[in-house]
């Protein structure tokens, strides 16, 4: 099993949770986060001062796959999310030991449905 982390713009949000639910990935995790890379940030005024701002609004995402729908997953994040400029975010990817249903104790790739 495979974790994606997935740190998007949020305008990119919604059309990427109608695609992964169109490809069947059914839990998703969503965070509202801050952060900044080459995108850097913006500057503001404030009661007549400069001031940079230096993180931005993103959101993350995590999702928790089998391996066998890691490839479509991967594909369907890269296509919704990207708008070929700089601050479309990033995908961190990791291995999963094991997942286990609190409610029923259902372990492995049977808890992920």
């Amino acid at each position: 099993m495979k974790k994606i982390e997935a740190i998007i713009r949020p305008s990119q949000l919604e059309d990427l949770k109608e695609a992964l639910l169109k490809i069947q990935v059914n839990g998703i995790t969503i965070t509202q986060v801050m952060g900044c890379g080459k995108q850097l940030g913006w500057k503001e005024y404030y009661r007549g001062s400069e001031v940079i701002l230096n993180v931005l609004p993103k959101v993350k995402i995590e999702i928790v796959i089998d391996d066998s729908d890691y490839e479509k997953t991967i594909d369907t994040i890269i296509e919704f999310a990207r708008t070929g400029e700089v601050g479309d975010g990033k995908i961190f990817v990791s291995t999963i030991d094991e997942v286990i249903r609190i409610r029923t104790g259902e372990k492995g790739t049977d808890a992920l449905k």
